[in-house]
Protein backbone atom coordinates (compact mmCIF):
# COMPACT_ATOMS: atom_id res chain seq x y z
CA UNK A 1 0.00 0.00 0.00
CA UNK A 2 2.98 2.10 0.78
CA UNK A 3 4.54 1.62 -2.47
CA UNK A 4 1.10 2.24 -4.12
CA UNK A 5 1.23 5.51 -2.93
CA UNK A 6 4.64 6.77 -3.14
CA UNK A 7 3.84 6.13 -7.25
CA UNK A 8 0.23 7.62 -7.25
CA UNK A 9 2.33 10.70 -5.81
CA UNK A 10 5.44 11.16 -8.19
CA UNK A 11 3.02 10.31 -10.91
CA UNK A 12 0.90 13.44 -9.85
CA UNK A 13 4.12 15.30 -9.15
CA UNK A 14 5.37 14.54 -12.72
CA UNK A 15 1.64 15.34 -14.34
CA UNK A 16 1.32 18.79 -11.81
CA UNK A 17 4.83 19.59 -13.39
CA UNK A 18 4.05 19.43 -16.80
CA UNK A 19 0.79 21.18 -16.30
CA UNK A 20 2.38 24.31 -14.66
CA UNK A 21 4.96 24.63 -17.04
CA UNK A 22 2.36 24.12 -19.88
CA UNK A 23 0.39 26.98 -17.88
CA UNK A 24 3.53 28.85 -17.51
CA UNK A 25 4.11 29.10 -21.65
CA UNK A 26 0.66 29.86 -21.92
CA UNK A 27 0.83 32.87 -19.77
CA UNK A 28 3.71 34.11 -21.27
CA UNK A 29 1.71 34.32 -24.68
CA UNK A 30 -1.17 36.26 -23.14
CA UNK A 31 0.24 39.09 -21.39
CA UNK A 32 -1.52 41.24 -22.92
CA UNK A 33 2.00 43.36 -23.00
CA UNK A 34 2.37 43.64 -19.20
CA UNK A 35 5.13 41.12 -19.18
CA UNK A 36 5.39 41.61 -15.26
CA UNK A 37 2.09 40.56 -14.18
CA UNK A 38 2.60 37.51 -16.23
CA UNK A 39 5.72 36.73 -14.38
CA UNK A 40 3.63 37.16 -11.52
CA UNK A 41 0.83 34.69 -12.29
CA UNK A 42 3.08 32.16 -12.85
CA UNK A 43 5.06 32.63 -10.17
CA UNK A 44 1.71 32.62 -7.73
CA UNK A 45 0.53 29.51 -10.18
CA UNK A 46 4.18 27.56 -9.17
CA UNK A 47 3.28 28.73 -5.02
CA UNK A 48 0.00 27.28 -5.54
CA UNK A 49 1.05 23.83 -7.00
CA UNK A 50 3.55 23.46 -3.97
CA UNK A 51 0.78 24.04 -1.56
CA UNK A 52 -1.04 21.62 -3.16
CA UNK A 53 1.37 18.88 -3.32
CA UNK A 54 2.06 19.63 0.37
CA UNK A 55 -1.60 19.10 0.95
CA UNK A 56 -2.09 15.86 -0.84
CA UNK A 57 1.07 14.35 0.65
CA UNK A 58 -0.98 15.12 3.69
CA UNK A 59 -4.54 13.95 2.38
CA UNK A 60 -2.47 10.32 1.02
CA UNK A 61 -0.74 10.10 4.97
CA UNK A 62 -4.59 10.25 6.58
CA UNK A 63 -6.18 8.36 3.61
CA UNK A 64 -7.96 5.51 5.36
CA UNK A 65 -8.13 1.72 4.70
CA UNK A 66 -11.65 1.73 3.61
CA UNK A 67 -11.84 -1.74 3.80
CA UNK A 68 -11.11 -1.63 7.36
CA UNK A 69 -14.20 0.56 7.86
CA UNK A 70 -16.57 -0.86 5.52
CA UNK A 71 -17.53 -3.84 8.21
CA UNK A 72 -17.04 -4.81 11.75
CA UNK A 73 -16.46 -2.72 14.72
CA UNK A 74 -16.95 0.83 14.79
CA UNK A 75 -13.78 2.49 15.36
CA UNK A 76 -13.56 5.82 17.71
CA UNK A 77 -13.32 9.01 15.39
CA UNK A 78 -11.04 11.91 15.97
CA UNK A 79 -13.28 13.63 17.72
CA UNK A 80 -13.60 10.85 20.39
CA UNK A 81 -9.47 10.89 20.90
CA UNK A 82 -9.51 14.36 20.71
CA UNK A 83 -11.99 14.45 23.47
CA UNK A 84 -10.09 11.60 25.48
CA UNK A 85 -7.13 13.79 25.46
CA UNK A 86 -9.20 16.95 26.87
CA UNK A 87 -10.26 14.92 29.59
CA UNK A 88 -6.88 13.81 30.43
CA UNK A 89 -5.42 17.17 31.07
CA UNK A 90 -9.36 18.36 32.25
CA UNK A 91 -10.33 16.16 35.43
CA UNK A 92 -13.66 18.78 35.31
CA UNK A 93 -14.26 17.46 32.09
CA UNK A 94 -17.48 14.68 32.08
CA UNK A 95 -16.50 11.16 31.72
CA UNK A 96 -16.44 9.66 27.71
CA UNK A 97 -19.10 8.01 27.12
CA UNK A 98 -19.13 5.72 24.11
CA UNK A 99 -20.26 2.41 23.14
CA UNK A 100 -20.70 1.79 19.75
CA UNK A 101 -23.67 -0.51 18.33
CA UNK A 102 -24.75 -2.66 15.54
CA UNK A 103 -27.04 -0.75 13.07
CA UNK A 104 -29.63 -3.38 13.93
CA UNK A 105 -30.02 -2.41 17.21
CA UNK A 106 -31.40 0.94 16.39
CA UNK A 107 -34.85 1.37 16.31
CA UNK A 108 -35.62 2.59 12.81
CA UNK A 109 -37.65 5.75 14.10
CA UNK A 110 -34.24 6.89 15.19
CA UNK A 111 -32.59 6.01 11.71
CA UNK A 112 -35.36 8.43 9.87
CA UNK A 113 -36.04 10.83 12.30
CA UNK A 114 -32.07 11.63 11.95
CA UNK A 115 -32.12 11.56 8.15
CA UNK A 116 -35.09 13.84 8.48
CA UNK A 117 -33.09 15.93 10.49
CA UNK A 118 -30.04 16.36 8.88
CA UNK A 119 -30.11 14.98 5.06
CA UNK A 120 -33.43 14.17 3.83
CA UNK A 121 -31.58 13.31 0.58
CA UNK A 122 -29.33 10.87 2.24
CA UNK A 123 -30.32 8.12 -0.14
CA UNK A 124 -30.31 9.89 -3.43
CA UNK A 125 -27.67 12.00 -3.59
CA UNK A 126 -23.36 10.90 -3.35
CA UNK A 127 -21.91 12.01 -0.40
CA UNK A 128 -22.31 15.41 -1.54
CA UNK A 129 -25.86 17.46 -2.27
CA UNK A 130 -25.61 20.06 -4.50
CA UNK A 131 -28.87 21.38 -4.13
CA UNK A 132 -28.86 21.46 -0.97
CA UNK A 133 -25.53 23.42 -0.97
CA UNK A 134 -26.19 25.67 -3.39
CA UNK A 135 -29.37 26.85 -1.45
CA UNK A 136 -27.48 26.74 1.53
CA UNK A 137 -24.97 29.20 -0.16
CA UNK A 138 -27.58 31.86 -1.77
CA UNK A 139 -29.67 31.96 1.80
CA UNK A 140 -26.19 33.08 3.64
CA UNK A 141 -25.31 35.13 0.83
CA UNK A 142 -28.78 37.25 0.76
CA UNK A 143 -28.85 37.77 4.38
CA UNK A 144 -24.78 38.63 4.45
CA UNK A 145 -24.13 35.87 7.24
CA UNK A 146 -23.07 31.59 7.61
CA UNK A 147 -26.73 30.72 8.87
CA UNK A 148 -27.09 27.34 7.38
CA UNK A 149 -24.64 24.90 6.50
CA UNK A 150 -25.32 22.12 3.64
CA UNK A 151 -23.22 19.12 5.35
CA UNK A 152 -24.40 15.79 4.59
CA UNK A 153 -24.36 12.66 6.98
CA UNK A 154 -21.75 11.64 4.95
CA UNK A 155 -20.06 14.22 4.95
CA UNK A 156 -20.53 14.83 9.02
CA UNK A 157 -19.15 10.79 9.54
CA UNK A 158 -16.07 11.81 7.58
CA UNK A 159 -15.54 14.97 9.30
CA UNK A 160 -15.88 12.95 12.50
CA UNK A 161 -13.98 9.98 11.87
CA UNK A 162 -11.12 11.20 9.90
CA UNK A 163 -10.29 15.08 10.48
CA UNK A 164 -10.05 16.81 13.57
CA UNK A 165 -11.91 19.60 15.74
CA UNK A 166 -9.71 22.52 14.73
CA UNK A 167 -10.37 24.68 11.62
CA UNK A 168 -8.16 25.12 9.04
CA UNK A 169 -8.38 26.36 5.38
CA UNK A 170 -8.37 22.79 3.27
CA UNK A 171 -10.20 21.30 5.64
CA UNK A 172 -13.54 21.77 3.57
CA UNK A 173 -11.30 20.43 0.43
CA UNK A 174 -10.29 16.84 2.49
CA UNK A 175 -14.07 16.85 3.45
CA UNK A 176 -15.02 16.76 0.30
CA UNK A 177 -12.27 14.04 -0.86
CA UNK A 178 -12.99 11.58 2.02
CA UNK A 179 -16.89 11.80 1.44
CA UNK A 180 -16.26 11.06 -2.14
CA UNK A 181 -14.05 8.35 -1.52
CA UNK A 182 -16.05 7.10 1.12
CA UNK A 183 -19.44 7.00 -0.74
CA UNK A 184 -17.63 4.72 -3.61
CA UNK A 185 -16.06 1.94 -1.06
CA UNK A 186 -18.94 2.02 1.81
CA UNK A 187 -22.76 1.08 1.70
CA UNK A 188 -25.25 3.72 2.96
CA UNK A 189 -26.30 1.86 5.77
CA UNK A 190 -22.79 1.37 6.99
CA UNK A 191 -22.07 5.00 6.89
CA UNK A 192 -25.21 5.58 8.83
CA UNK A 193 -24.31 3.39 11.50
CA UNK A 194 -20.96 4.59 11.54
CA UNK A 195 -22.63 8.17 11.43
CA UNK A 196 -24.82 7.10 15.19
CA UNK A 197 -22.24 6.04 16.84
CA UNK A 198 -20.09 8.45 16.55
CA UNK A 199 -22.11 11.77 16.85
CA UNK A 200 -22.08 13.93 19.31
CA UNK A 201 -24.94 14.51 21.72
CA UNK A 202 -23.50 16.10 24.35
CA UNK A 203 -20.20 16.89 26.60
CA UNK A 204 -18.68 13.69 26.07
CA UNK A 205 -21.57 12.06 25.23
CA UNK A 206 -20.72 10.01 21.70
CA UNK A 207 -23.24 7.50 19.51
CA UNK A 208 -26.80 6.96 20.11
CA UNK A 209 -26.83 4.23 22.64
CA UNK A 210 -24.09 6.46 25.32
CA UNK A 211 -26.75 9.28 24.67
CA UNK A 212 -29.69 6.91 25.39
CA UNK A 213 -28.50 5.63 28.54
CA UNK A 214 -27.36 9.27 29.57
CA UNK A 215 -30.96 11.03 29.09
CA UNK A 216 -33.04 8.48 30.48
CA UNK A 217 -31.29 5.02 31.11
CA UNK A 218 -31.61 2.67 28.35
CA UNK A 219 -29.75 1.80 25.65
CA UNK A 220 -30.26 2.22 21.98
CA UNK A 221 -32.78 -0.82 21.22
CA UNK A 222 -35.63 0.69 23.87
CA UNK A 223 -35.82 4.02 22.76
CA UNK A 224 -39.39 5.40 22.11
CA UNK A 225 -40.18 7.32 18.86
CA UNK A 226 -40.46 10.70 20.82
CA UNK A 227 -37.16 10.02 23.02
CA UNK A 228 -35.41 9.35 18.60
CA UNK A 229 -37.16 12.83 17.57
CA UNK A 230 -35.43 14.37 20.46
CA UNK A 231 -32.17 12.76 19.93
CA UNK A 232 -32.27 14.06 16.47
CA UNK A 233 -33.00 17.29 17.36
CA UNK A 234 -29.97 18.14 19.77
CA UNK A 235 -27.15 17.10 16.33
CA UNK A 236 -27.21 21.13 15.58
CA UNK A 237 -25.46 22.16 19.29
CA UNK A 238 -25.96 19.09 21.20
CA UNK A 239 -24.06 20.78 24.54
CA UNK A 240 -26.59 23.48 24.54
CA UNK A 241 -29.80 21.77 23.08
CA UNK A 242 -30.54 18.67 24.39
CA UNK A 243 -33.39 17.13 26.47
CA UNK A 244 -31.88 18.40 29.46
CA UNK A 245 -32.07 21.77 28.73
CA UNK A 246 -34.90 21.71 26.38
CA UNK A 247 -34.12 24.91 25.34
CA UNK A 248 -36.79 26.79 22.50
CA UNK A 249 -34.59 25.92 19.93
CA UNK A 250 -34.61 22.64 20.97
CA UNK A 251 -38.35 21.49 21.25
CA UNK A 252 -38.64 24.31 17.80
CA UNK A 253 -36.57 21.87 15.70
CA UNK A 254 -38.16 18.71 17.68
CA UNK A 255 -41.14 20.01 15.92
CA UNK A 256 -39.71 20.68 12.62
CA UNK A 257 -38.52 17.19 12.58
CA UNK A 258 -42.14 15.59 13.27
CA UNK A 259 -43.43 17.85 10.59
CA UNK A 260 -40.40 15.91 8.34
CA UNK A 261 -41.52 12.75 9.18
CA UNK A 262 -45.36 13.77 8.48
CA UNK A 263 -46.28 13.41 12.01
Amino acid sequence: MAKNRLLSALNLFNWLRSFASFLGRRWSNFSFGFPRAAKAVKLAWRLFIVVFLIDIGYLMGIWPDWKWYSHGTVPKSQFILAYEREASQNPTLPRLRWQPVELRDIPSAMIRSVIAAEDSRFFQHEGIDVDALKNAMEYNWERKSFIYGASTISQQTTKNLFLSPSRDPFRKWHEFALTFAMEQNISKRRILELYLNVAEFGRGIYGIDAAAKFYWGISADEMSDNQALELAATLPAPTKHNPKTRTNFFLKKKQKIRRNLGR
